[in-house]
């Protein structure tokens, strides 16, 4: 069997590749062999685990099982339906973005040389076999940010880009970088000295790096790069903190070429001597001023300077970041080099988009307003329910549950794999309704949710753009509504001039709790961070780039680049 070339779709393709992906029934760990002769290829007869010249599980049963499997057509269509899902799986749908307001978006760029924007994903063209993987995944156009971020990447360039979560970025990243690593193949890992014979074969040593701050949105990210890497010898892998280490171990080992990782953890497997930086060619950082707020900077820097990555000059650096304050600046001087700004509006803003609709509501009144709210909403529409503590999330979604509404919850104390699945049935509509901390939904990238319900309102406005902002994307309109009493007035006045801005409606009463408010302090102002001319706290909710070398941006009508 291992001597048998599997059939592909594509030409381009036919008679190269062996493909081992998760079979249906979630057996079957995904591998990928290549038959090459060449000295990199992994996926020998001789059983090594992960080894370039004998990697994966030449002699392990379940994989050469797996293989079979997968090398039927029954086989075929399962793993596309777990990758790519159904037609109908609004899971897993980028068909139904709205793309007259996406094209619509504001794009600048700073920097010299910058290639053209493509219209197309066939120009550049990319590997064919990465075309079908875009058709699967039922990309039709390329996004603002890719029509930018794609030809910039594939001519070589570092970029820093400002671009929001949900905007298409992480495809403008994968797609030229997976098309260039198709065509290249794999490359052999270069001399370690400490690490040989069998050692050697337990060492991973990526291509790609793409380092986020949350396990959440790791997965996420992780999960694109499967369906970028369908039917190819990438591996992709992850690791984040929260989860088994042995088991992310095992995975590794039996390959992993483009890597997602949360620094914390990257850097534990670093000092265990299971992966190496030495191989990389391409660095992402994602998410890179949350990465910062969480107290990431010095396992960063510890990855890209301190260990065995190449220089700034001997890789491809890609950051995007939804501010730019001086420590951001700073991180972008010291891993980047000659590189090209490139800065993607929201798509469409808060008053276009979204409608805010803000109710009074004291909090033992909250229950049933929410019940009158949630029995209106149309049948497996996606509702998020933010709440301020983990208790609250776990009471709430119990109270619906008994009222015959279909809901989960996630927050901070729930196992990594309970968040997971909460997620899933989220998405996948099962229950689609979300009660959810703040804390525990940042960073999250979940598409199609068309109410978000601020059940208990945060203390920051910032907060508060973040939260509604997970509505009305991709060019898709979105309600929010918000429950306020005198409680809130400390941020009453900012959440006044939001919906004004917004050219939202503002209620008689909330007039009258702003006006009594002048004198209570009620003003948030935010959290500052950055300094510069972010004026009422909005800082988060802005593009400010305090140096003449960046573009000045004013978002105080848009959603915040997350």
């Amino acid at each position: 069997m291992r001597n048998q070339q599997r059939t592909a779709s594509s030409p381009s393709i036919a008679d190269a590749y062996i493909t081992v992906e998760p079979f249906c029934l979630g057996r079957w760990i995904g591998q990928k062999y290549s038959l090459s002769s060449a000295p990199s290829v992994r996926g020998g007869s001789e059983g090594g685990r992960g080894a370039y010249d004998r990697g994966g599980c030449g002699g392990d049963l379940d994989c050469r099982v797996a293989v079979m499997l997968a090398d039927t057509k029954e086989g075929e269509t399962c793993i596309e339906k777990e990758l790519f899902g159904e037609p109908d799986d609004p899971s897993k749908q980028h068909a139904n973005i709205n793309f007259e307001k996406y094209n619509n978006i504001p794009v600048e760029r700073t920097g010299s040389g910058f290639p053209e924007p493509v219209t197309t994903f066939m120009n550049p063209p990319l590997d064919p076999v990465l075309l079908e993987n875009i058709v699967f995944a039922r990309y039709i156009s390329p996004t603002p940010v890719q029509k930018y971020s794609v030809p910039i990447v594939a001519a070589g360039r570092d970029l820093m880009a400002c671009a929001q979560t949900g905007s298409g970025k992480t495809g403008g990243v994968f797609l030229p970088i997976l098309s260039t690593s198709f065509t290249s193949g794999p490359r052999p890992p270069p001399h370690d000295r400490q690490a040989t014979g069998y050692n050697i074969r337990r060492k991973a040593y990526p291509t790609a790096l793409i380092l986020v701050p949350t396990r959440e949105l790791v997965s996420q990210i992780h999960e694109e790069s499967r369906k970028f890497a369908y039917r190819s010898w990438v591996r992709p892998a992850v690791v984040y903190g929260g989860a088994d280490i042995n088991s992310q171990i095992r995975l590794i080992e039996r390959g992993c070429d483009l890597l997602s990782a949360t620094p914390g953890r990257l850097v534990d497997l670093i000092e265990r001597g299971r992966i190496s930086l030495a191989n990389i060619q391409y660095l992402v950082l994602d998410e890179a001023d949350r990465m910062l707020d969480m107290g990431f900077e010095p396992q960063i820097r510890r990855i890209v300077q301190e260990e065995d990555m190449p220089g700034v000059h001997e890789r491809q650096t890609l950051m995007f970041s939804a501010t730019f304050p001086r420590d951001i600046q700073m991180l972008a001087k010291d891993f980047l080099k000659d590189y090209i700004f490139l800065l993607v509006g929201r798509v469409g803003s808060t008053s276009e988009n979204i409608t805010q609709e803000v109710e009074y509501v004291e909090d033992n009144d909250k229950r049933s307003v929410l019940l009158d709210i949630l029995a209106n909403e149309l049948k497996g529409a996606l509702t998020l329910v933010f709440v301020e503590t983990k208790r609250m999330a776990d009471m709430l979604s119990d109270f619906l549950m008994a009222n015959s509404l279909p809901a989960t919850s996630i927050h901070g104390d729930r196992t990594q794999r309970e968040r997971e699945m909460a997620l899933q049935t989220f998405k996948t509509g099962r229950t689609p309704i979300l009660v959810a901390t703040a804390v525990a939904a940042r960073g999250l990238d979940i598409p199609h949710v068309t109410h978000v319900i601020n059940y208990d309102l945060p203390s920051d406005i910032d907060d508060y753009v973040h939260r509604i902002c997970r509505t009305g994307r991709a060019g898709n309109t979105g309600v929010s509504t918000a429950f306020f009493n005198r409680s809130n007035r400390n941020i009453v006045r900012d959440l006044k001039e939001l919906l004004h801005e917004a050219n939202q409606e503002i209620p008689a009463w909330l007039e009258t709790v702003a006006h009594e408010s002048s004198g209570f302090g009620g003003s948030s102002h935010g959290r500052g961070r950055g300094g510069g001319s972010r004026g009422r706290g909005r800082g988060n909710a802005s593009c400010d780039y305090g140096s003449s070398n960046f573009i000045k941006y004013n978002a105080t009508k848009v959603c915040p680049m997350e």
